[in-house]
């Protein structure tokens, strides 16, 4: 009631026990103003808290897109191997995500991230070349272990990318091996050097004072162009020069290529479908978050999906172009390909160039890959 005054007495000296003086206030303000308090209070610790649930959920969410990509890896090698080899590719393929887990859930992420802190936070152990510690997520904070989920597919898609370039030549042993070295090892180092706070490559890199490292080395990998998918390709061009072609297939005779034509160009399709759609979760899911920023990650996420399918489209495009006028016939293969040229193509910049920028990508990918496949 407006007309109930509500008086407290309160002492004013240091010992609590003199000076008693009597304060009065109207018990509608003091019931207003705790309430506005309570709720004022309420409403920040509940926004923070859906901030956080948000970005984990939005990385969980991601890395499955990720993982899923394991399946369109394995449909899309399985139909450009002769039936004989599919069971040996898709077991290599499953042993990619099974071995990887364990080695980067042992020594991966401590060699890409160490403890994740900064030189100027006491960084431990790590150093500009490699993280130490934490080993097998021993003194993880239970609020990151989805940076692990996702950090273990990025791994695990790098280790994948190899087993089509050695196809058909490569014993299973020799590469589960490989995987091991790649995710234990080869990726974490990489990843250390572009995305960890003490890498000497990452923009993440501070003086102490706030001040990024980013104008002393211009290194942006947004969502692992070169981080994955470098090197990956690297790892495979090497293993394919050690193992040199495939069986039976050498010269460019019309009956040696015809050879080398994939068995199933419907699970090729699928594949590469399969890929198209995970690689949103590959670089919308780069921003880390969702929710945190006001809603700028999100957006950026945004931005990162229009720029994506661009540059894929536009790839796929430039080769359909391509193979009609110079080829004299549509070729599915080739475009099929494209389409992966302009996704690997975009995912480092894909966050800061505009659309018309993702359409250029798309165009040079394509030709680069229309070049490279011809030696």
């Amino acid at each position: 009631h407006n007309g109930i005054m509500v008086c407290i007495y309160a002492s004013t000296s240091s010992d609590g026990a003199s000076g008693f003086e009597r304060i009065c206030l109207a018990s509608s303000s003091v019931v207003n103003n705790t309430a506005q308090a309570s709720i004022s209070l309420a409403t920040a610790s509940s926004v923070s808290t859906l901030v956080s649930v948000t970005d984990t959920m939005w990385i969980l969410i991601c890395a499955i897109f990720v993982f899923w990509m394991q399946a369109g890896f394995a449909m899309l090698e399985a139909g450009t191997v002769r039936p004989k080899n599919t069971n040996n590719i898709l077991f290599k393929n499953l042993m990619d995500s099974a071995l990887g887990a364990i080695g980067f859930w042992l020594l991966g992420y401590t060699f890409a991230f160490g403890n994740n802190r900064t030189e100027a936070s006491g960084q431990g152990q790590d150093n500009r070349f490699i993280g130490w510690g934490n080993w097998a997520l021993q003194n993880f904070d239970d609020s990151e272990y989805h940076l692990w989920f996702f950090q273990w597919a990025f791994a695990s898609a790098a280790a994948t990318i190899v087993s089509g370039s050695v196809a058909e030549r490569c014993r299973l042993e020799a590469y589960f091996t490989y995987t091991l070295y790649i995710t234990v090892f080869i990726y974490p180092v990489v990843a250390h050097w572009v995305w960890s706070p003490m890498g000497w490559l990452s923009a993440f890199s501070d003086d102490g004072n706030g001040n990024r490292n980013l104008p002393e080395n211009g290194m942006i990998d947004f969502a692992g162009s070169g981080v994955v998918h470098m090197t990956g390709g690297i790892s495979g061009l090497v293993g394919t020069l050690a193992l040199g072609p495939r069986q039976g297939f050498y010269g460019h005779e019309a009956n040696v290529r015809a050879q080398l034509k994939g068995s199933n160009e419907l699970l090729c399709s699928l594949g590469v479908s399969i890929l198209w759609m995970g690689w949103y979760g590959f670089n919308c899911g780069s921003t880390l978050g969702a929710g945190s920023g006001n809603g700028t990650y999100i957006s950026i996420a945004s931005k990162v999906a229009v720029n994506t399918t661009i540059s894929a489209a536009m790839s796929a495009i430039t080769s359909m172009i391509f193979s009609r006028t110079v080829l004299g016939h549509y070729s599915l293969t080739i475009c099929l390909n494209a389409v992966l040229a302009g996704l690997v193509s975009v995912t480092a910049g894909c966050a800061v160039v505009e659309p018309w920028g993702a359409m250029m990508i798309g165009i040079v990918g394509s030709l680069v890959y229309i070049g490279a496949s011809a030696l």
